[in-house]
């Protein structure tokens, strides 16, 4: 792997603290000090910013073959599940669907900037190997060159058979990892009930038990509607109470949603040393609420940035999700910036999945890095680079990505696919199963 020196850049983004306008360089796939190496490839990023890679802390990638349309948009959370559930049993979920969904989902997050994906998998049909399901997303991670975390979800599984199938995915897709993330650092693995409205304590227990055993990261879901709802006429209580008397508030875990969270819970949160995920893009225009940002991060709790899945929000777009929660963070009386907002979306995401090298450019990161050009007209006028990132252009696509030291994206053409051909193949699979 060649060294690459990024030069001419009208700012870099080393972390939301440190603005610089020296040059990146890279080598063996790592950001590093001082010089470029002899032989070293220039790349000229004049007009352009720099910034880490985005990184998508939540995200249900199996969405992206099922995004919302009229049938789906505006429901009662209830009402939206049962409406999922039902195609997603229509199309018959299978390893060919789900890795066709998800070289569309990943694709997609690279050509906007999103150099990792936490994948939240909620759905496993019976008759299909959790194995072979979670292989798909995996194996079409590796071929596109993004970043995956990969999260064993559950949703009324049986406690005993979803931990087996967590041990299973490990010993197959990651052999030789260390704390659930690959060699390479290009796949880690997670466990993640869907939250209390669908999983029992004997789920959360048993998830608990196989992430201590092979050192993996907890996440789950927490205060959307139904969740409150189902806490509520099933225990009589609030679901970040029930999280907390199960030992899912914990450093190693990360809730997300958090919508209409309280003061007293905000505290609950901050003492846990759990971490958070925002996920504007579905909860805003879905209706069920906001979180409140500004608040967590001053109890001390790591918030990061997510998506969530096409079902609810149809573009993977963090950088266009960090802005919605910049302009709504004023709704709630708690104002975040830009800045924060794209520290959330890079160092507060990867905090997250316990990846300390990603979501920043210090030295020694990894080098996942963005080029954003920032010389048209929707910038002119705007005294501030990163603030006009989230304030100006909206649906903003970087010109160039990388991952890990390679180009993934140049001139905004994906690299390692033909993004069209992904698209095409993924709506003829649809097209077919449901009959035309």
């Amino acid at each position: 792997m060649s060294a690459i020196v990024l030069s001419g850049a009208e700012s870099v983004m080393v972390d939301v603290d440190t603005i610089t306008r020296e040059s990146v360089v890279i080598d063996g796939g790592r950001v590093i000090d001082g010089a470029a190496p002899a032989g070293a490839n220039s790349v000229d990023v004049s007009g352009c910013v720099i910034t880490p890679g985005l990184v998508n802390a939540h995200h249900h990638l199996l969405q992206s073959a099922f995004r919302s349309g009229q049938d789906t948009r505006f429901l009662p959370m209830r009402d939206w599940l049962a409406r999922m559930s039902s195609r997603y049993a229509a199309a018959n979920v299978d390893p060919e669907l789900t890795a066709a969904a998800a070289s569309v989902g990943l694709a997609e997050s690279l050509l906007d900037g999103v150099t990792t994906v936490a994948d939240h998998h909620l759905t496993w049909p019976s008759g299909q190997d959790p194995v072979a399901l979670a292989g798909a997303t995996i194996s079409a991670a590796r071929r596109l060159g993004a970043r995956l975390a990969f999260v064993r979800g559950t949703a009324r599984d049986t406690p005993d058979a979803a931990a087996r199938s967590v041990a299973d995915i490990y010993a197959t897709h990651l052999p030789h990892a260390r704390d659930g993330v690959s060699a390479d650092g290009m796949v880690q693995l997670a466990v993640g009930p869907s939250g209390v409205h669908a999983d029992g304590p004997e789920t959360f227990a048993a998830l608990a038990e196989v992430a201590r055993l092979l050192g993996l990261r907890r996440r789950t879901q927490a205060n959307e509607v139904i969740d409150v709802q189902v806490a509520a006429e099933r225990y009589g209580r609030r679901p970040l109470e029930l999280l907390d008397e199960w030992g899912w508030l914990a450093p190693d875990v990360t809730v997300a949603h958090l919508c209409a969270i309280t003061d007293a819970e905000i505290d609950l949160v901050g003492r846990s040393g759990a971490t958070a995920t925002h996920a504007p893009g579905c909860d805003v225009p879905m209706g069920w609420g906001v979180a409140r940002v500004a608040a967590l991060r001053t109890a001390g709790v790591r918030v990061g940035l997510g998506t969530s899945g096409g079902g609810s929000n149809d573009a993977g777009h963090l950088l266009a999700d960090a802005r919605l929660a910049m302009q709504v963070s004023g709704l709630v009386g708690e104002p975040v910036s830009a800045g924060e907002l794209l520290g959330i979306a890079t160092e507060g995401s990867a905090a997250g999945l316990g990846r300390t090298e990603l979501g920043h450019l210090r030295a020694g990161a990894a080098a996942d890095l963005c080029v954003w050009d920032c010389g048209d007209v929707f910038d002119a006028g705007s005294p501030d680079t990163f603030d006009s990132l989230l304030w100006n252009a909206p649906g903003r696509r970087p010109r160039d990505v990388m991952v890990a030291g390679r180009w993934v994206v140049r001139d905004g053409v994906l690299l390692s696919a033909d993004s069209r051909q992904l698209a095409s193949d993924l709506s003829a699979m649809l097209r077919q199963r449901r009959g035309g």
